[in-house]
């Protein structure tokens, strides 16, 4: 069974699925028809098949009521992925953080030495 860390980075490569996380995080619960209804660039059954790419890739959370199905986002795997990505990019950001603040204390200096000698 493959990662399912691979399963959410694959379903987040495609625009349209983004767009129906997109649209959930904005709304909350949808029903597949108000999904639909709001991602008009394709069919029904392809935001159907989007839906399941989501939830299998536990993005999309399900919710069964009589004949309604509603979908809502899955927090815990997306902060799964931002953990992922913050482990991933710390030291590239501490790396520009340091990098930043070495610049402005050099520009800071120049503009010191500037303004003493005139």
């Amino acid at each position: 069974m493959p990662d399912p860390k691979d399963l959410a980075f694959e379903a987040l490569a495609d625009s349209t699925r983004r767009q129906i996380l997109g649209l959930l995080a904005e709304r909350g619960e949808c029903t597949a028809s108000e999904i639909s209804d709001a991602i008009t660039h394709v069919g029904r059954t392809t935001v159907s098949s989007h839906l399941r790419v989501l939830r299998m890739a536990n993005l999309v959370a399900e919710r069964r009521d009589g004949r309604f199905r509603y979908y809502s986002l899955a927090r815990r795997p997306a902060q799964d992925m931002v953990d992922f990505l913050q482990r991933l990019y710390q030291g590239s950001l501490a790396d520009l953080r340091d990098s930043a603040e070495h610049q402005a204390s050099a520009d800071h200096s120049e503009a010191t030495d500037w303004a003493q000698s005139s």
